[in-house]
């Protein structure tokens, strides 16, 4: 009978120390899941207001190569879309008719970021002729970490990144935007 005893008692005290240890376990699962969601959300949104917003090259629809770096001494609003993006074609007439007041030292830069689809069949079909790039490679979108879009940045005459806008834009708030650059 003091053996049965004994048996039961060790065997309580096994299991005690293995829901102990499953428990630490998951606890530190908990813990490290936290710390990995906390870090990717910080990295993925995006750069921050103050950051000098990182160089690039790409091509327009017809060919062009533009690179930021040269359009220093300019204030740039640099969209970035999507063909497929509701948001992004509530907001293109906005943009075409905010390009269309030509406003000084204002550049407009679309990225586009589904090449790959009919983005010359979009553009003419909307009558868009602000300056479209094309973002073959997903670079440009990686540097930037965007994560939603339309995702617009707005970089002042000595290309720091001011301000940033995740959403459709009204024209209002373009030249808002805008006007808040140096």
């Amino acid at each position: 009978m003091v053996k049965k005893i004994i048996a039961v008692i060790a065997l309580i005290a096994l299991l005690s120390v293995a829901i102990v240890q499953a428990m630490d376990k998951n606890s530190d699962a908990k813990t490290n899941a936290k710390n990995t969601e906390a870090t990717a959300t910080a990295q993925s949104s995006g750069l921050q207001i103050g950051s000098k917003a990182p160089d690039f090259s790409l091509k327009t629809l017809s060919g062009e190569t533009v690179k930021l770096s040269e359009l220093k001494g300019k204030r740039i609003m640099l969209n970035f879309w999507a063909t497929w993006c509701p948001p992004c074609k509530k907001e293109m007439p906005e943009i075409e008719n905010f390009f269309n007041e030509g406003q000084k030292d204002v550049v407009i830069l679309a990225v586009n970021i589904d090449p790959q689809l009919d983005v010359k069949g979009f553009v003419k079909k909307n009558g868009i002729t602000f300056p479209v790039l094309l973002d073959q490679d997903d670079q440009v979108n990686g540097m930037y970490k965007i994560i939603s879009i339309p995702t617009t940045y707005f970089i002042d005459s000595n290309g720091i990144i001011q301000n940033k806008y995740t959403g459709s834009l009204t024209l209002e708030m373009m030249k808002k935007y805008i006007s808040d650059l140096k």
